[in-house]
Order: C-alpha cells, then sequence, then structure tokens
C-alpha cells in the first residue's frame, strides 16, 4: 500500500428501510457530535439536518481552498482571502437510482499582484491540485468559476 499522510475516520448507523429509516453519523475526530441522516431529510427540506451531499460540498470547499491558497502562495501572490463555495448536486442516474452529478465551485479572491486572467489560470491550477477534485474527477462534473476582488 502507498504511504498514507494520514486518515479519517466516520461511523454511521441506520435503522429501518431506505425511504421510512433514519440514522446518524459520527466523527472519530469528534470535530463535532452526531448528525441525524434520512432519505427524506437527504431528497427534501433538510430542517437542520446535514446530507452525504452537504458533506462532499464541505470537503471540496475546504480542500479547494486550501489547494487554491498554496497555488496563490507558490506563485509568489499569497491570497489576503478566499471564499469558496461548493454546490453539489444529487439526480436520477441511467438505469435507475440516484449519483451525485456535479461539484460546482465558486470562488472569490482578494489577491493583490494579479490580473483577474492570472487569477483564473492559478484558480484552475488549484482545482487540479485538490485532493477532492481528483478524487471526484471523472465521476462527477467539476465545474470551477472564479472571481478577484
Amino acid at each position: 500500500m502507498a504511504d498514507i499522510m494520514t486518515e479519517r475516520t466516520s461511523t454511521a448507523n441506520w435503522s429501518g428501510t431506505l425511504f421510512e429509516g433514519s440514522g446518524n453519523f459520527s466523527v472519530g475526530s469528534g470535530a463535532f457530535g452526531p448528525q441525524d441522516v434520512s432519505w427524506a431529510r437527504r431528497a427534501g427540506e433538510p430542517e437542520g439536518a446535514t446530507s452525504p451531499e452537504e458533506l462532499i460540498a464541505a470537503a471540496h470547499a475546504s480542500c479547494y481552498a486550501m489547494a487554491l491558497s498554496n497555488a496563490l502562495a507558490e506563485n509568489g501572490t499569497p491570497a489576503q482571502s478566499l471564499e469558496v463555495t461548493s454546490t453539489v448536486g444529487l439526480g436520477p442516474k441511467d438505469g435507475g437510482g440516484v449519483e451525485v452529478k456535479y461539484s460546482k465551485l465558486s470562488v472569490n479572491g482578494k489577491v493583490d499582484g494579479l490580473t483577474a486572467e492570472q487569477f483564473v489560470e492559478l484558480a484552475k491550477a488549484g482545482e487540479a491540485g485538490c485532493p477532492i477534485s481528483n478524487a471526484l474527477r471523472g465521476n462527477v462534473d467539476i465545474e470551477l468559476e472564479s472571481t478577484l476582488a
């Protein structure tokens, strides 16, 4: 097995069927307490509960912010601030079922010493170096919109 820098763990518990059942998950780090999940909240209004897609969005946004920060620093133009949003969509899968369809990344950056065009190129480089993007790539459409403030 390849060298591993780190591993993280989450545990889920579920009772009942997909549509009538419910469950929860917890993260091994203890960063936040148990979170409730259900199909009704996943496919409809969240009512304060999270979903696997929201967790993918959180992972993608935070990972991309780190990767872009690194690309900007390596360019000698560190960001004063980056605001990244990931919107993850769940939809019907050909042949039945559902699948994660896309992750749409949007970044608004405040970076001195760059033109808007240079920021777009570095934003693309950051996306190419993002481990979560690379885990999703080939399975999920990734879109990137970048704006220099």
